[in-house]
């Protein structure tokens, strides 16, 4: 079941135990990298494209509650003023 991201007026939230800070994220990454080899063979990646990205799994760090996270909106910057 893929599970949607969050968005900037949106997070996540653990339907089981309300976390809303710590989770372990499986994800699928199809990227475009440029590498660059300096002489002695080392690389580094000096520029990276994501063509696709698909969360796979999201599990609650609390309660290890996989498949029980929602969306929820994010409290907005003008309620703590």
């Amino acid at each position: 079941m893929a599970v949607p991201l969050p968005t900037a007026d949106t997070r996540w939230r653990c339907t089981l135990c309300g976390n809303l800070t710590r989770f372990d994220v499986t994800r699928s990454t199809k990227a475009v990298e440029y590498v660059h080899l300096d002489l002695a063979g080392e690389s580094r990646v000096e520029e990276r494209e994501v063509v696709s990205e698909t969360i796979e799994s999201v599990r609650c760090r609390w309660c290890n509650a996989v498949d029980q996270i929602e969306l929820v909106d994010r409290p907005s910057a003008s309620a703590s003023a």
